[in-house]
């Protein structure tokens, strides 16, 4: 058990600080991973409605020139 112990305690620590590391990190990105969603959301958004106006005006000007 002696012979054992330094090395587990050593795993024990590395793992602690990969830990340490790996939590915050993982928080960091689902959080900026949730901000891209949103942004992405609202480019999405605004194309549908940008192109919807653009059809609105493409529509009535051809609707003017023919009459």
């Amino acid at each position: 058990l002696q012979m054992v112990a330094p090395g587990i305690a050593e795993a024990l620590i590395a793992t602690a600080i990969g830990l340490f590391a790996a939590i915050p990190a993982v928080m960091a990105y689902n959080r900026l991973n949730q901000r891209v969603n949103k942004l992405e959301l609202n480019y999405d958004n605004f194309m549908e409605e940008f192109t919807a106006i653009l059809h609105r005006q493409a529509f009535t000007t051809s609707e003017s020139n023919k009459g």
